[in-house]
């Protein structure tokens, strides 16, 4: 690996200083809401938050490529691309739900080697650097350990994102556990990476939504691959799941392989 992470984690706190704010100005107020052509919401919160994270990128890495939920992709094969989410969880953001967050991701020739899950409300930042800990506002954090399938709590943000089939499977792999959760969006997954959510499945993500989540969970000790138990890309499905341990990753994929 050749990108200098430490600089580039400095850039990554300066777009959400940048964003931050925007996220809070126009929380809980009057919003216009667009639909867009897949019939998710958008509002002039997620494109002003998108906007000025570009602004700081175009400024400190003027050599890289962008993916962004909004504005889509420039220069999407150079070597070191940032995926940006500015708002993750809209639905929640225009409830006056706090559980939103602003992802970001830099992938080093396709590979994610830096992840930040933001919750501006919340005030708590994850962070994680491929083959570091990952730290939750500056301390180190870490999946729980030892934890089996039949005594785990299993996570997604809506069953409304699944597909017929994958809602199936959602259904059995919950059978398994000891109780399933609704809601969180990418919270969940920093909830994860700090020892309080075991397992978590999730259909029709983007990679602007599961790109920047691999590197926290990796570096919090836990595993997240898709439903194959493949390593997510660019190319990924948005079949996702996460686990505290391989162990309990390798339980889940084989209750999904059941199918």
């Amino acid at each position: 690996m050749t990108a200098p992470l430490g600089r580039y984690e400095a850039v990554a706190r300066d777009m959400l200083a940048a964003a931050r704010p925007l996220a809070r100005q126009h929380f809980r107020t009057p919003l216009a809401v667009e639909r867009k052509s897949d019939l998710s919401p958008v509002t002039l919160a997620d494109r002003a938050i998108e906007r000025a994270m570009k602004q700081v990128l175009d400024e400190a890495c003027p050599g890289h490529g962008i993916l962004g939920e909004e504005f889509g992709s420039r220069d999407a094969d150079a070597r070191h691309l940032w995926v940006i989410d500015p708002i993750d969880g809209t639905k929640s953001y225009i409830a006056g739900v706090p559980l939103f967050g602003t992802l970001i991701a830099l992938l080093e020739d396709g590979v994610p080697i830096l992840g930040v899950i933001d919750m501006p409300i919340l005030g708590e930042t994850w962070i994680g650097r491929a083959g570091e800990a990952t730290h939750l506002n500056d301390s180190p954090c870490a999946t729980t350990q030892g934890c089996r399938l039949s005594q785990a709590t299993l996570f997604a943000t809506s069953p409304d994102q699944f597909a017929p089939d994958g809602l199936a499977d959602f259904d059995r792999l919950s059978r398994a556990c000891t109780a399933r959760r609704f809601g969180g969006d990418c919270y969940s997954y920093g909830l994860l990476a700090s020892g309080h959510v075991d397992l978590i499945l999730e259909d029709g993500l983007e990679p602007y939504d599961f790109l920047p989540l691999v590197p926290v969970i990796e570096g919090a000790g836990g595993v997240i691959t898709d439903w194959s138990g493949a390593p997510l890309t660019l190319a990924s499905t948005g079949r996702v799941l996460a686990a505290a341990t391989p162990a309990l990753h390798r339980e889940a994929l084989e209750v999904l392989r059941q199918a």
